[in-house]
């Protein structure tokens, strides 16, 4: 069966390959995006997730413990390169990448469904962390089993152009989990969608789990993949032949070191880091971040494309490279310019534009207590608007005292901005979307030719998903810690502070790729 396979794509026309193609590219792009939504829905909802599966005593730990168990599902992928690489080199790439949608899905699923932190106590972040290394053993053979099956159809001279409609599904899911975000959002009222409207996008994933899961599995093997069975070659063993084999790892090193680990940092913060940015250091309304992201994100998408298919014609190494180059040297200059677009103390209040409430509430923990919320609306002359809302813990001998001081109260804002700066900061993103798909676009394709058949769908997952789930997955935890460290110790640029780590990444990644990658394409392992 899987001879004949073969036997008749290779007697196909060009047309013919292509109509099957574009089939192979849609079931697993499909299939891939949805997984990527899945992942993408959690990081996008990162705020409202703290104050659900984590205590309320202390935010900012919260919200550090929410992205240590979102990187941690990053973290997790490597091994799931490694285990779901394996049965893809032996058994197959179909069937591997089935078993993955199912266990994406199914686990997006339950996190919709656990209660919060308040009902069930620690027992909450304990299943939220299991659900997510559990999405992380999937992605890590998900994207592998996706790009080598696509890289597998395609003709050698276009395997660039092709492989870069997989890399469109990464920003993809991510564009339409914040679409699904924003209808929800704008479909329940703000305290319905905090009390369980939040939930609702984790539960429309398993209907599209489900339409994904019958296209995939109409889907035929690859045809080399087919061929290499057929003939007895696939690998008994593709764990030992790709890591125990001096050769072979040295080139899973190299594609880990000179590629893939500064594609992963320079992709998260065009993507996540640069949202994270927007809401948590320069506090700007989340569902305009949403809409600002969802629009940034629309226009770059197309250059994955244009850049795998540039990639065919000059070479994969250049173009990567070029992009880390530049990211490398403008992130500083493009957050400083966003941080300081919406400088307040630099703008004029507006006539009668401030308006002050006071309220108070009893403190859930203590009876005798008082929690006093002041909250400020102030609207300047250029539009922007700003809601502050400062609470003091009051007890009944008056302010709580901390250290023979009062204590500090916690402020939260929110900046709503008007049209110039939003399309100004679109821009500034978009910019760092045209870095990603430099990097990106054509790093399916430079790493499934660096790999022979038998051994592909393992010797090419582990380096990307390392590179990815490990440098790239701790960008959000590691530069909100440093941006933290920045602003306790009062340094003047506190805000770009977080910039160091994917800056440094990258810096050592682009030093190695020059020196030690070829800007050839290598299709010899065909």
């Amino acid at each position: 069966m899987s001879e004949n396979h073969h036997e008749n794509y290779e007697n196909m026309t060009d047309r013919q390959k292509n109509r099957t193609i574009w089939s192979v590219i849609t079931a697993s792009s499909l299939g891939t995006l949805i997984e990527w939504y899945d992942f993408y829905i959690f990081g996008s909802l990162a705020i409202v997730l703290a104050t659900k599966f984590f205590p309320a005593d202390n935010p900012t730990a919260a919200f550090l413990s929410t992205l240590a168990t979102f990187a941690a599902g990053f973290v997790v992928r490597p091994f799931g390169a490694l285990f779901f690489g394996r049965l893809g080199d032996i058994i197959g790439r179909k069937y591997t990448f089935l078993v993955t949608l199912l266990i994406m899905g199914f686990s997006t699923f339950l996190i919709g469904c656990i209660p919060g932190y308040e009902t069930i106590g620690f027992m909450a972040p304990v299943l939220v962390l299991i659900l997510r290394l559990l999405q992380g053993l999937a992605l890590g053979g998900e994207y592998g089993g996706a790009a080598t099956y696509v890289a597998e159809y395609a003709q050698p001279h276009r395997r660039g152009y092709w492989t870069s409609w997989i890399q469109t599904t990464a920003t993809a899911g991510l564009f339409i989990s914040l679409i699904v975000i924003l209808i929800t959002k704008n479909s329940l009222s703000a305290e319905e969608f905090d009390s369980w409207g939040w939930r609702v996008p984790f539960w429309i994933s398993i209907l599209m789990v489900g339409v994904s899961y019958f296209i995939r599995k109409n889907m035929k093997e690859s045809p080399l993949f087919a061929k290499a069975k057929s003939e007895g070659k696939t690998s008994k063993n593709p764990l030992k032949e790709s890591f125990g084999n001096k050769f072979n790892f040295k080139f899973v090193l190299l594609a880990l070191f000179g590629a893939a680990m500064g594609q992963g940092v320079i992709w998260y913060t065009g993507q996540f880091y640069a949202m994270s940015f927007l809401q948590k250091v320069m506090n700007i309304d989340s569902m305009q971040v949403d809409y600002l992201m969802a629009t940034a994100l629309l226009m770059g998408t197309p250059f994955f494309v244009f850049f795998g298919w540039l990639s065919d014609k000059v070479g994969r190494k250049a173009i990567m490279m070029t992009g880390m180059l530049v990211a490398i040297l403008a992130y500083r200059p493009i957050y400083d310019s966003m941080y300081k677009s919406v400088n307040i103390e630099a703008k004029t209040v507006a006539d009668s534009g401030i308006k002050e409430t006071r309220t108070a509430a009893i403190h859930k923990d203590i009876a005798s207590d008082s929690l006093i919320t002041f909250h400020k609306e102030t609207t300047f002359t250029d539009g922007t608007f700003m809601k502050k809302d400062s609470i003091v813990h009051w007890s009944a001998a008056g302010p709580v005292m901390k250290d023979g001081k009062a204590e500090e109260p916690k402020v939260t804002k929110s900046i709503t901005l008007n049209s110039d700066t939003k399309w100004y900061l679109v821009f500034l993103v978009f910019i760092q979307v045209i870095f990603v798909t430099m990097v990106y676009g054509p790093i399916a394709a430079f790493l499934v030719e660096m790999f022979p058949v038998r051994i592909r769908y393992t010797s090419m997952s582990l380096p990307y998903h390392i590179g990815n789930g490990v440098f790239g997955g701790l960008l959000p935890a590691v530069a909100t810690y440093l941006v933290t460290q920045g602003k306790d110790a009062g340094h003047p640029t506190w805000y770009l502070e977080g910039l160091w780590y994917p800056i440094g990444v990258a810096a050592v990644c682009l030093i190695i790729g020059l020196f030690y990658l070829k800007n050839k394409n290598n299709n010899i392992h065909d």
